[in-house]
């Protein structure tokens, strides 16, 4: 999508703190109901529930737009320290059918993806 850089030039004092926040992230709770295969998963509100105390305590934020790629639209995940460091992903969103639900679906299904990825949050079983 793009030929911009995917982190800024120094990354230490964010690599540091995203190791801190990672040794007290804890798993997202599997706690919705995909009724189409019958399986439970860890939404949106479970990835963000998971991290978001361990980042902010650690001077982390996670940014998350929508960026138009000419064919097509992506996800922009930025993590953000305090000291102005970054990492960027981009993720292209694939809807299924071309109206605003799906688009919107789409969305949320690759916020929740990045975001997992990005600061390592893993699903937990809530049993």
């Amino acid at each position: 999508m793009t030929t911009e850089p995917t982190f800024s030039p120094a990354l230490g004092e964010l690599a540091a703190a995203l190791a801190k926040a990672q040794a007290t992230i804890e798993g997202a709770k599997e706690d919705a109901v995909n009724p189409f295969f019958k399986s439970k998963y860890a939404d949106l509100a479970s990835v963000w529930a998971a991290c978001k105390k361990s980042l902010t305590a650690n001077g982390l934020s996670i940014v998350q737009t929508v960026e138009n790629g000419g064919d097509r639209a992506y996800l922009v995940t930025m993590l953000l320290h305090t000291s102005g460091q970054w990492i960027r992903s981009f993720m292209p969103i694939m809807v299924t059918k071309q109206d605003p639900q799906s688009f919107g679906s789409a969305i949320t299904y690759c916020r929740r993806y990045a975001l997992a990825a990005m600061v390592g949050v893993c699903p937990a079983d809530d049993d």
